[in-house]
């Protein structure tokens, strides 16, 4: 196995600019994961296009003593199984590896991944929102603009039971390695989709019978207190402005968020985690 050893190799550049530049990876439909956890995440949604290793972790799989090896898929697509079985598995030095890791401390192992798509109000989207038993939770996202919010807003959505994520054009790209780090994963199981023109999504939504709840300060019931739909939808506003005149008043209910002392507002990420527990 040859060993790239030089950063300006042709590979190494080119995984730098998807971790990079927001416009490469939506030119190449393809983005970078980093760390163990999430390159076996990775091979289980099934769309890893290559695997890079940084030499001293290659060394310990090969030799089978590799203490940092997670087996996490019962089906057996781990790192260990890929890098013995498949081609498109890059070994590159230990210094070289640290100019494609986003972290203090490298794991040693990304892999470059095609992006999952979905398309908004097609079948498939709607289809993979609806849960078993017919119901629907979605979360509307307006301008959300910190990497590490938008990331822990879509980990928690997953683990509350949301069923589909839906972002106005304005919010952070949730590509950018910041973002996905912080899903742990969530990125490959919940569908998301960026919007152009958030009103209009919202109000062909409601022509599927879902119900708008916005998280506002004109809101008369606690978000403890309010009966929700089956077919439901959470709008969550931008961190430093809130919901925009214009989408808040497409909710069809108001919620309110009780805030003692100073408080004028809360974290967008702390206010998703409090409304899609309750919904």
């Amino acid at each position: 196995m040859e060993i790239i050893s030089s950063k300006d190799n042709k590979k190494i550049k080119y995984i730098r600019s998807l971790l990079e530049k927001g416009s490469i990876r939506k030119k190449n439909r393809q983005f970078v994961v980093e760390g163990i956890k999430l390159v076996e995440e990775a091979l289980e949604y099934g769309k890893v296009l290559e695997i890079v290793l940084a030499e001293s972790l290659y060394k310990e799989i090969i030799s089978g003593d590799s203490s940092k090896n997670v087996l996490l898929a019962e089906n057996g697509k781990n790192i260990t199984n890929y890098v013995k079985k498949e081609n498109s598995t890059v070994v590159v030095s230990d210094a070289v590896f640290k100019t494609v890791s986003e972290t203090i401390s490298p794991q040693g192992a990304v892999a470059v991944v095609e992006m999952p798509e979905y398309e908004l109000l097609e079948k498939d989207f709607l289809n993979q929102a609806y849960n078993k038993n017919g119901q629907i939770k979605l979360l509307i996202l307006e301008d959300t603009a910190d990497p590490g919010n938008l990331g822990t807003i879509v980990r928690t959505a997953e683990a509350a039971g949301v069923t589909g994520v839906i972002t106005s054009k304005g919010t952070v790209d949730i590509f950018n390695p910041k973002v996905v780090r912080s899903t742990m994963g969530s990125i490959f199981r919940l569908p998301f989709a960026y919007v152009e023109d958030l009103k209009e999504t919202i109000k062909e939504l409601k022509k599927e019978g879902i119900s708008f709840y916005a998280t506002h300060l004109k809101g008369e019931k606690s978000y403890k207190a309010i009966k929700y739909s089956d077919r439901s939808a959470i709008l969550i506003g931008n961190e430093a402005r809130g919901l925009s005149d214009e989408v808040a008043d497409l909710a069809d209910t108001y919620v309110l968020i009780p805030m003692q002392g100073k408080v004028e507002s809360l974290n967008a990420a702390v206010a998703a985690a409090l409304m899609v527990y309750e919904v």
